[in-house]
């Protein structure tokens, strides 16, 4: 597999196949969130500011049609250039992104709209501010109210997916992974900074966590695996887009036939339950 289909930059070490899958994640031609909800969706309009500090631009929400159905769409911004990238804070949210997140989860609840979130983030903004406005309550708060939420949800995961702060825009009904994609509580450089004090053993610390698409659909953490074109989403954005798009399509047509009573719970009971493991003795 050459350099170019796998992002490999540690120029013909031997690498993992979880590093290859990482480094497919983090592809810097990889599709973005936004990207896909341009390609998949119509009539995309955006809603600004959580109406209390500001309007955090690492994370975009709005109305749009997925085929002739009215849903709420969040995805969060990374941005291409260097410039944009500083602008967008690199796709962490600030806890001002989640309040907007969640203000337009309770129109979307108003009006009946199902709400499809997208995710490619490293985590929430840890910075100093960030924890001043109250980054951790804004997480837990979302958290709770996804799983309230009175209208069908769906969460995709099309890059990385760090800690809580992708736990806050996925708690839904089914949470959908891209085959390259990644699920994690931290990443793997910190994880091998924590347990080795060095972040050189990544590759080490990235198949002891255990964080790829195939093996957290595994664990009961994501419900589909979404396939890719070959080589990884990076090489066809349209047909990627396409693939992400009928089965966004798929499952949105099964929770809008299930009574929303029934929906709730089975929600909540899905994240009640999730990788628990018992064993005797």
């Amino acid at each position: 597999m050459s350099e170019q289909q796998t992002g490999n930059s540690n120029q013909g070490q031997p690498v993992s196949p979880a590093w290859i899958r990482i480094e497919r994640a983090r592809h810097p031609q990889r599709p973005y969130p936004m990207e896909f909800i341009e390609r998949v969706f119509t009539d995309y309009s955006e809603i600004h500011g959580d109406r209390a500090f500001g309007d955090d631009e690492a994370v975009a929400c709005g109305m749009a049609r997925l085929g002739t159905d009215e849903v709420l769409v969040i995805g969060n911004r990374k941005g291409g250039s260097t410039k944009e990238r500083v602008r967008r804070n690199f796709g962490m949210p600030h806890p001002e992104g989640y309040r907007k997140a969640l203000r337009c989860m309770k129109i979307a609840e108003k009006f009946g709209r199902p709400v499809i979130s997208f995710i490619d983030l490293p985590g929430a903004y840890p910075g100093l501010g960030a924890e001043e406005r109250g980054q951790a309550e804004a997480i837990a708060r979302n958290i709770f109210e996804m799983s309230r939420l009175r209208v069908p949800t769906i969460s995709v995961i099309t890059g990385e997916g760090g800690s809580g702060g992708a736990l806050a825009l996925a708690v839904s009904d089914r949470v959908l992974i891209l085959e390259n994609a990644l699920y994690f509580v931290i990443t793997p450089e910190s994880c091998a900074a924590i347990m080795w004090r060095d972040a050189s053993h990544k590759q080490l610390a990235a198949e002891a966590m255990r964080i790829s698409a195939p093996e957290v659909a595994a664990l009961g953490c994501v419900d589909e695996i979404i396939s890719e074109p070959p080589g990884g989403a990076h090489n066809d954005h349209e047909t990627g887009a396409g693939l992400l798009g009928n089965a966004l399509k798929k499952h949105l047509a099964e929770l809008m036939s299930t009574p929303l009573d029934a929906l709730v719970a089975a929600r909540q009971h899905k994240f009640r339950n999730i990788a628990q493991f018992y064993t005797e003795g």
